[in-house]
C-alpha cells in the first residue's frame, strides 16, 4: 500500500466564505490526509462570526491575529510564519494554501522549492502569479457550482432507489416487531425516535451514495474504474465516521454492491483485485417526473 501524502491546510479567513469549508476538504482528501487544520484571522471582527460553527463541525483550529494598523493584513504574516514552522518540522508531504490573496505567491514559491506538493485554492479572482506558483489551483467557486449542479442531477437519480430502499426497511421492520414480557410490544414510534437520536451526527448513506458516484464518474481513466481500496480510503479520509458495520455490513464489497449504479468487477492475473466503475446506463436512469419538468420548462421560455 503507498503510503498517503500528509498536507497542511492552511485558510486565510480574510480572502475566503466560510461556504466554501466542504469543498475545500473534500477537494484536498483527494491528494492525501489532511494533519494540520488551521485558519487565521482577526476572530474579534464581526465578519468572521459565520465561521464559529463551520470550524467546530470541521475540526479547524482558528488561529487569533489582531490587526496591528489599519489598512495592513497581519493575518498573511501569522500563515507564512507557520508554514515555515510546519515545513521545517518534516512532518507533512504537502500544502493547502487557500486564499485570493497574491500575498502568498512568494511563500508557495518556497514551499515547493524544498520539495513540497503546493495545493492552491481561491476564487476566480485570484491573480495569476499565486496560481502559477502552486502545484494545482483550484478554483473554490467552480468547485461549488459543479458540485451543486452534479447533486441537483444525481439527486434525482438516487432518490428514486432511496425511495425504494425506505419502503422495504419500513415493510420490514412492520412485520418484525418484537414482544417483550407476554404481550408487551416495542413502541415503533420511540425506537424509531431513539435510533435518530443516535444517529443524527453519522454521515448519512444517502451522502455516501452521492459521494461514491461522483469520485468513480470523474475518475480519469480508459476505462472509467477505480480500485474498490481507493474508495473505501477516499471515503474514510473524507467523512471520518464513514465504517461500513454503520450500515449493517462486514465487508466493503457487500456495501458497495448495494449501489445499484455500480458495476464491480475484477482486474489482474488472478483476478483477486476489485474494481468499481459507474453502469452505463446509470446516467439514463433520471425520474421521469424531472424529465416532464424539464420539457414544460424548455416550452414556457418558448413562449417567452
Amino acid at each position: 500500500m503507498v503510503d498517503e501524502k500528509r498536507f497542511a491546510v492552511l485558510i486565510d479567513a480574510d480572502n475566503v466564505s466560510a461556504k466554501y469549508i466542504k469543498y475545500i476538504l473534500d477537494e484536498i482528501s483527494n491528494y492525501g490526509i489532511t494533519t494540520y487544520k488551521r485558519i487565521y484571522g482577526d476572530w474579534t471582527k464581526t465578519n468572521t462570526s459565520s465561521w464559529k460553527d463551520v470550524l467546530l463541525e470541521n475540526s479547524v483550529t482558528p488561529i487569533q491575529q489582531y490587526g496591528y494598523t489599519v489598512g495592513k493584513n497581519a493575518t498573511d504574516s501569522a500563515m507564512i510564519i507557520d508554514a515555515m514552522d510546519i515545513l521545517y518540522s518534516g512532518n507533512v508531504e504537502g500544502f493547502c494554501i487557500v486564499s485570493s490573496d497574491s500575498d502568498f505567491t512568494k511563500l508557495s514559491s518556497r514551499l515547493r522549492e524544498s520539495g513540497m506538493i503546493v495545493v492552491g485554492m481561491g476564487e476566480k479572482k485570484t491573480p495569476k502569479p499565486f496560481i502559477a506558483s502552486c502545484n494545482q489551483f483550484k478554483y473554490l467557486d467552480v468547485l461549488a457550482e459543479t458540485e451543486n449542479k452534479s447533486l441537483a442531477q444525481e439527486k434525482d437519480k438516487i432518490t428514486v432507489n432511496l425511495n425504494k430502499e425506505y419502503i422495504k426497511t419500513q415493510e420490514t421492520n412492520q412485520e418484525n416487531e418484537v414482544e417483550f414480557e407476554g404481550n408487551n410490544k416495542w413502541n415503533r414510534n420511540s425506537n424509531v425516535q431513539d435510533k435518530n437520536d443516535n444517529v443524527k451526527n453519522m454521515t448519512d448513506l444517502n451522502t455516501i451514495k452521492m459521494a461514491v458516484y461522483k469520485m468513480v464518474n470523474e475518475i480519469d481513466a480508459d476505462d472509467q474504474s477505480m480500485s474498490m481500496g481507493e474508495v473505501g480510503n477516499r471515503l474514510a479520509r473524507r467523512y471520518p465516521d464513514f465504517d461500513v458495520r454503520n450500515y449493517g455490513d462486514t465487508k466493503l464489497s457487500k456495501f458497495l454492491k448495494k449501489f445499484d449504479f455500480l458495476d464491480i468487477h475484477t482486474k489482474g492475473k488472478e483476478g483477486t483485485a476489485m474494481w468499481v466503475s459507474i453502469k452505463q446506463n446509470s446516467s439514463q436512469q433520471l425520474d421521469t417526473k424531472t424529465l416532464n419538468i424539464q420539457k414544460k420548462r424548455k416550452r414556457n421560455y418558448k413562449k417567452k
